[in-house]
Parts: structure tokens; sequence; C-alpha cells
């Protein structure tokens, strides 16, 4: 009987979208996810995946908030966590300022979302010769997609030799487009059909509610996972959670009683430089 592999937990403790009015444990400020980091940390996490904020909440891409951002978390948690800036356009930004903006901050580690970096074959000599710059300068991708269609794309685009990696680390999002964005296990399954090439470290984020039980199942597939106030305000009781620390707790804690443990974040890199290295 093969043992069951350590999953990473990461955590998504904001997003670009809730503000204090959804909840008031969202942090926005450098301070507020420093102080998160450090109890994700304890409560299992790997990653932090982390957004930047305006002085009115709104969405930002900017390489001085970053730095601040990153600065806290580090002096709070050290090296313990990946910590993962966002490219995220919003809605707000051009590909060519999602690509400014990343490499102005030379993160650890970054989301790529295909479908906004790479949208259409226009877009392509440029997401290519990004990923060679993220290759030389050792930022780790992690590429987002939001369907088995989008994952296919992906997957020629590595046959095609536009991408720098063989078998990049992969995101995919669970029911985004879905009736009250609410997730179900079910969703993994077309990320996963016959034909489909199975990448070798993937992970999940899932919407709503039933977020514990995506992760769940992703974990026992195979798959890492990604949770927080990003995408779910709810425990898988119910009840609203007080914190990011208690949405990754109660995945934790569920995991472990399917006999998963946690990997901790030197495990995380060293999965990746795996894959990332030639």
């Amino acid at each position: 009987m093969t043992e069951q592999a350590p999953v990473a937990l990461a955590v998504a403790p904001n997003g670009g979208r809730r503000v204090k009015a959804d909840h008031p444990a969202i942090p926005l400020a450098p301070a507020e996810l420093a102080e998160t980091a450090a109890r994700c940390l304890e409560a299992g996490a790997a990653m932090i995946h982390v957004h930047v904020r305006d002085r009115d909440g709104n969405h930002l891409l900017d390489a001085h908030a970053y730095a601040a951002a990153l600065a806290a978390i580090r002096g709070a948690v050290g090296d313990r966590l990946v910590a993962q800036i966002t490219s995220e356009a919003l809605g707000v930004y051009a590909p060519a300022e999602q690509i400014a903006v990343v490499k102005a901050v030379r993160p650890e580690a970054v989301s790529l979302a295909l479908r906004e970096l790479c949208p259409t074959a226009a877009e392509e000599p440029a997401f290519a010769d990004f990923l060679l710059w993220l290759k030389g300068a050792g930022v780790a991708p992690q590429i987002i997609v939001y369907s088995a269609e989008e994952f296919a794309r992906l997957n020629a685009l590595i046959r095609r030799g536009l991408v720098p990696w063989a078998d990049p680390p992969v995101l995919f999002v669970l029911g985004r487009y879905t009736a009250g964005q609410t997730s179900r296990p079910a969703d993994l399954l077309p990320f996963l059909a016959p034909g489909l090439r199975r990448p070798a470290h993937w992970m999940t984020c899932a919407f709503g509610r039933f977020e514990a039980g995506c992760a769940a199942a992703a974990a026992l597939l195979g798959g890492h996972v990604r949770v927080g106030f990003e995408n779910n305000l709810w425990l898988p009781d119910g009840s609203v959670a007080p914190d990011n620390a208690a949405s990754l707790a109660a995945v934790a804690e569920a995991l472990a009683r399917l006999g998963v443990a946690a990997a901790d974040a030197d495990a995380l890199r060293a999965a990746w430089r795996t894959l990332l290295t030639d």
C-alpha cells in the first residue's frame, strides 16, 4: 500500500475583491497580512498567496506595495512560507502591465492566469518571452486554468515549445463561473479526465461552503490545496470562519483525519525546483 504523500496547503487570505465590510478579518494592510501569515503558518500553511490594495481598498498591482507586504510577511515568518504574489488583472490591468510589475518585484513565486496573460494567439510571443524571463530570474510560476479546455490549451503551448518547462505547476480553479460561485468536488473531474496530461504538481482552489470537501477530494487524488477568504468565508459546518487561520486549520484537520499530512514550505520549494530546473 502506497503511503499518501504530504499535501501543501496554501492560504489566499484576501483576493482582490473582498473588503472589511465582507468580513472584518480580511487582511489588507502589510501588518495584517503579516499577522495572517504567522497564524496560518501555525495552522499548517506552506504558502501565502498575496494580493495588495490601494488606499481605498481596491485591487492593485504595484511594486512598492508588494515590497512592503512581502517585507512584513518575511519579518513575521522568515522563509517558513512560500510568498507568492498574484499577477491578476481583475479587469484593470493589461498583460504588459501585469508582466512589468512581476519583473519589478522579482518575487519568489507568482500565479499567472492563462486567460489573462495569453488570451489569444496574438499574446503568445510576449507570454513565451515572459516565461523565459521567469525561468532565468528563478521565479516559480503557477499557471492558473479555469477549465479543462484552458488546461488543454496550456498543454498545447507546452508541446509547441512556448513554455520553457515540460511540466510547470498548475492551479485548477473549481466552479468559478457556477451559480453563486459554489464549487463542488465533482468540479475537479474534468481537469483529470482521460486524455489530459496529469501535472506532477497541481493545486486546486474552490469557491463557497464546500471548499473543505473540494480540498479533501484534491488531496486524495494527488493534488495540493489553496483555501482562504479570497474564495470562501465559511467553515465546513456552515458557520462563518473567524479568520483565515481557522479556515486553513479546518482543512488541515480534515486531511489529517484522512491520513494526509501537511507539507512545509521547504518541501513545496523542493517539489517545484524539481520541475522548474533543467
